[in-house]
């Protein structure tokens, strides 16, 4: 689930409703029954008006659809679907998004509670995080713009936060968990600690109390994409969450997680490869509507330019030891465009758990002891690219604060020219490149400072 592998800290307790399966799809004639089951259905950008008759006619609903990329999420109990529908004209590419039964839940999910509110802390001392790339000295300059937003995609984020409600846009806040967009006032709420944890790095505000993020005037959304039974965040809600981004005109993405159930999405699975496109068309999506996209590299320690087994997936059901290269990704950290961010310590050293790769990372930044906002009003301390990613999410910030009309291509290049080079250790073979540019840190750690001044 999410916690093994995005937060090596210890993580609170929450209570967690088994869901049932549920068998309410019609099936074709004489074809075998499984329980519900999700699968991406596949076609030409705004042509699947065929697709989805055929989705009926061979067992199956639509529960969701996202014409405009082309992509459907059905819901089918015939273990047949997937290769009848391989054979639907029009349709390119299909593929189950799950290896466990849909939740009972995703038929009407319920709204998570607002978590009670505990008093603030009086003080507001600058954390380690934030001196290291200069975010305390970017907040007198330039603390970024209530124009920029910035989308949480995680498992909720507590709006009622002390620190968090000033800056929280309800508007643009939804949840795409199941895959299918719920934009009722309060889907969005937390689920799980994490997603709170992330949006306090990004811009919890200079109040007085508690802590700051690195871009404390901007504004942040939540886009909850973990469903309540395990905190996982399947395809179908990622394509929903980028979908909704660029409909809403967020201005960039923070990504703290990999796609489940599997860890690498391999081409040569058709299931699998159903997912690659999939994805890569929502991210493509959010992008061509001005939204940059960051995301953490993952915490398996993982050399992401030599991929060779992977011994953890499926996550959500039985794991089994397969044999990944190259070609399989772990997304959306290794789509096109999409920022991928390695951690490091408060020495500037690579955190132990962080994955590395030449040309897989693109930016470091601290995810060691990361201080930040909890639901309820708390706050806490949790490790992990997840920890690191928002920092660049924040920092991209504050540049579209500066410059309202930089494009995603133009955010990249300036995050990038403005990093502080990070040199490899010395005699680290598994770091390779130069100190400008390497496997560990990418272009260096991520300046707030330099992003508020332009």
């Amino acid at each position: 689930m999410l916690l093994r592998r995005a937060a090596t800290a210890a993580a609170l307790a929450i209570g967690l409703v088994t869901g049932l399966t549920v068998a309410g799809s019609g099936t074709a004639a004489g074809a075998p029954l499984a329980g519900l089951r999700a699968y991406f259905v596949i076609t030409a950008p705004n042509a699947t008006a065929d697709a989805r008759a055929a989705v009926s006619a061979n067992g199956g609903t639509v529960y969701a659809g996202y014409d405009a990329i082309g992509v459907l999420v059905a819901h089918s109990t015939s273990t047949t679907f997937a290769a009848t529908m391989r054979g639907v004209a029009g349709v390119q590419k299909v593929g189950a998004t799950r290896t466990s039964d849909v939740p009972a839940s995703a038929a009407d999910p319920a709204i998570p509670p607002s978590p009670a509110q505990q008093a603030p802390p009086t003080s507001e001392p600058v954390r380690t995080d934030m001196s290291q790339i200069g975010a305390n000295r970017a907040w007198d300059v330039n603390p970024g713009s209530p124009s920029v937003t910035v989308g949480i995609f995680d498992t909720g984020v507590d709006d009622q936060h002390s620190d968090l409600r000033a800056n929280f846009d309800a508007t643009r806040s939804a949840s795409c968990a199941y895959g299918r967009l719920d934009t009722r006032p309060g889907a969005w709420r937390p689920v799980h600690l994490h997603g709170t944890h992330v949006a306090g790095t990004v811009a919890a505000a200079r109040n007085g109390r508690g802590m700051v993020g690195v871009a404390p005037s901007v504004r942040i959304s939540s886009v909850r994409i973990a469903e309540v039974e395990t905190t996982l965040f399947f395809p179908e809600n990622t394509v929903c969450a980028f979908v909704f981004a660029g409909d809403v005109g967020l201005d960039v993405t923070n990504n703290s997680y990999y796609t489940d159930p599997w860890l690498f999405n391999c081409p040569n699975n058709l299931d699998q490869d159903a997912i690659l496109e999939g994805t890569r068309r929502a991210v493509a999506y959010a992008e061509g509507r001005g939204v940059l996209n960051v995301a953490a590299a993952g915490n398996e320690n993982y050399n992401l330019a030599a991929k060779t087994t992977d011994s953890t997936s499926p996550d959500d059901s039985t794991p089994v030891l397969r044999t990944v290269t190259n070609s399989c990704l772990s997304i959306p950290a290794e789509l096109p465009g999409v920022v991928s961010v390695s951690a490091i310590t408060s020495s500037n050293a690579k955190a132990s758990f962080s994955n590395f790769g030449t040309n897989k990372i693109h930016l470091a930044a601290p995810g060691s002891g990361v201080f930040s906002t909890l639901p309820g009003g708390g706050y806490g301390s949790l490790s992990g690219t997840s920890m690191a990613s928002p920092h660049v999410a924040g920092v991209a910030a504050l540049l579209a604060s500066v410059d309202p009309a930089a494009t995603p291509a133009t955010l990249r290049s300036r995050l990038a020219t403005q990093a502080d080079n990070l040199r490899c250790p010395t005699g680290d073979a598994r770091c390779t490149g130069s100190t400008a540019v390497n496997s560990y840190f990418g272009e260096g750690r991520v300046d707030a400072l330099q992003a508020a001044t332009g």
